[in-house]
């Protein structure tokens, strides 16, 4: 039995490993108090959350993700509580909650940011937009995530503006020398401002989606790749990252991930 904590598995697996595994963390319910409301882009928030709640909070790859709980009308939290380590027991009915990416976890601030894009009508962009600081934010998770390998020669990502903080943040974490193309497509220009880390081996292409169609499968597929061992990342709407599905199989080492699907609320992919 393998009994090194989650954070030691998941750098083993960045160094050595091969191929893509499913790593768990305990996960726990945590009330954390917001601390910024920042406008990143003029269709992304950044809420920024901490206090003692968030202490014992672990984030270990660029694509963890919580769960935010929302209050219900009323003001009222009603939490999930565990279940042993790795589940969660949810009241009923459930309380709406949306899953976001860990976009900036720092321990010794004890500070999360979460990176909301939002649209209208949404619950969640309902909440990023009108929570305010001193305001309580109900955290479940991160329960783990799919983990690659940091050892091949090239990466493609290629996401859309849900993606993003994911994208972002393994650009961040990754070494001075990393190889990569992102390909990162948005409904709004003015999304092209979302700051990202400079690399000098990292080509970004920006696009900007048309009503008709997406062309966010057919960019990544027109890439000039190097031969050498490349990895693909792939998260968005689930129907415009499935062309990419057929494209990449014996072709490519790849993660897929659905973020969301149009006219589907909280898709769990």
């Amino acid at each position: 039995m393998d009994r090194s904590s989650p954070r030691e598995r998941v750098a083993s697996h960045h160094r050595e490993g091969s191929g893509v595994v499913r790593i768990g963390y305990p996960i726990c319910i945590r009330t954390a108090t917001v601390l910024r409301r920042t406008r990143v882009t003029p269709n992304i928030i950044r809420v920024t959350v901490g206090g003692p709640g968030l202490e014992g909070f672990h984030s270990y790859q660029a694509d963890d993700h919580v769960r935010i709980i929302l209050p219900d009308p009323d003001g009222t939290f009603r939490l999930p509580v565990p279940n042993g380590e790795l589940t969660l027991d949810w009241p009923h009915p459930s309380p709406v909650s949306r899953k976001y990416t860990v976009r900036r976890y720092d321990a010794a601030a004890g500070e999360l940011d979460i990176d909301v894009v939002v649209h209208e009508g949404g619950a969640g962009s309902a909440w990023a937009s009108d929570v305010e600081v001193g305001d309580e934010a109900a955290i479940a998770g991160p329960p783990g995530a799919k983990t690659f390998p940091h050892n091949y020669d090239h990466y493609v990502f290629a996401v859309d503006a849900t993606a993003l903080p994911a994208a972002a943040r393994w650009l961040e974490e990754s070494p001075a020398d990393t190889s990569a193309h992102l390909v990162i497509e948005t409904d709004d220009v003015a999304d092209h401002a979302y700051p990202l880390a400079e690399r000098a081996g990292v080509s970004v292409t920006w696009l900007v989606r048309s009503d008709a169609a997406s062309a966010l499968a057919e960019t990544v597929q027109a890439l000039d790749l190097p031969d050498a061992r490349t990895f693909l990342f792939v998260a968005g709407e689930a129907d415009d990252i499935k062309p990419l599905r057929a494209w990449s199989k014996g072709r490519l080492d790849s993660l897929f991930t659905g973020y969301w699907k149009r006219g589907v609320a909280d898709l769990d992919d």
